[in-house]
């Protein structure tokens, strides 16, 4: 496997602390530690536990007018964000789907971004397509990144780094961890409180050493990650999102910008612009089966013996101790409360459809 698979700076840690590797996004990555996922997904709920994202792509956009050449590939309000300050947004394609979920930083003279690690590339060669002279796209492949989440991550974060206790949510800065420079972003992907940091390669494994020997860390791999951000509602690129589906029928018309609207100059606008007033024909909803039974992706939704709709992700959720979903089905069908049947190994599962998050957001207000 690690002939044919990419690894990040942490590899050898992951080994040495028995992480179960297998293949993710074209890099060998731990899908779990010894503990388990169920252990590794409550540890992230209850106190703090470390995940190794490096395999995310990291980039920086420099020079004039930056924010406004990275509007031209995102219905993103990216010149309202000011210095320290990140945020989530979407890149689309002219026909109106989504080509990549990312995250981008003011960091005063530079935008910073986080992209999937299975869209990197494509992403990149996008937002290159749409550059005005004067504007620069410099990738990162030197550095690391590290998902510190939790409700104590941040203040046992602090006891080394004192200055990161007062950032707040979605605020970036640079700091020094035990000597090391890192940029931490209070942000996350799991619903919980946390951090992500940016680390140079070379000083990854000492940084992540450093934080798992903090009181209470423990390491987490792909499983906990994946139900997580399920209890939480947020989307998997792949899954739950891709170039098939628009900002609109996602649910994801919060990350449209105020002033985007007014002005309807990004890829796909006609599109988002038509369903934002008539109504998109399908829309991602959240999934509660009945019983004990998860349903996974590609689950057929139905009502009355007719198919109208498809899990998209589904997983049993430590935290609710009970399976919990999310799809599409259209737009008729979509309301809370609304009753289902999943088929799963060829049986009628009842379910209902439920608001997101299952597990409340807790992120630093």
């Amino acid at each position: 496997m690690a002939d044919t698979l990419l690894e990040t700076p942490l590899a050898a840690l992951h080994r040495e602390l028995g992480g179960k590797m297998v293949p993710f996004a074209g890099y060998a990555m731990p899908v779990q530690y010894p503990a388990g996922i169920m252990a590794e997904h409550l540890a992230t709920r209850q106190g703090a536990a470390l995940f190794d994202v490096s395999h995310m792509g990291q980039a920086e956009l420099t020079g004039e007018g930056a924010a406004a050449a990275l509007e031209r590939l995102t219905p993103a309000d990216v010149q309202i964000l000011k210095p320290g300050r990140q945020k989530y947004g979407l890149l689309t394609t002219e026909s109106g789907g989504i080509l990549d979920d990312f995250m981008v930083a003011n960091l005063g003279d530079r935008l910073f971004l986080v992209l999937n690690a299975s869209r990197k590339d494509v992403d990149c060669a996008a937002i290159e397509a749409v550059l005005p002279a004067g504007v620069k796209l410099t990738r990162l492949p030197d550095r690391a990144l590290i998902a510190f989440q939790g409700p104590a991550a941040v203040s046992s974060l602090a006891t080394l780094a004192p200055a990161i206790a007062a950032l707040p949510f979605m605020g970036v800065a640079a700091a020094e961890v035990q000597g090391i420079p890192v940029l931490v972003s209070r942000s996350g992907y799991t619903g919980e409180d946390g951090v992500e940091i940016s680390v140079a390669a070379e000083q990854a494994e000492d940084l992540a050493r450093a934080l798992l020997a903090l009181p209470g860390a423990m390491a987490a791999g792909l499983g906990a990650r994946d139900s997580l951000r399920l209890e939480a509602g947020l989307c998997l690129y792949g899954n739950d999102i891709d170039e098939t589906t628009s900002p609109v029928e996602a649910n994801l018309t919060w990350t449209v910008g105020k002033r985007r609207r007014t002005e309807w100059n990004f890829p796909g606008a006609d599109r988002v612009r038509e369903e934002l007033d008539g109504g998109p024909k399908r829309l991602r909803i959240g999934i509660l089966p009945e019983g004990r039974q998860p349903a996974r992706a590609h689950t057929a939704m139905s009502m009355d013996g007719q198919t109208v709709g498809e899990v998209t992700s589904g997983t049993f959720g430590p935290s609710l101790n009970g399976p919990c979903a999310m799809g599409y089905v259209a737009r008729e069908h979509a309301a809370d409360g609304t009753k289902l049947d999943l088929m799963v190994r060829g049986k009628a599962v009842p379910a209902r459809v439920a608001a997101m998050p299952f597990t409340p957001h807790r992120y630093a207000r």
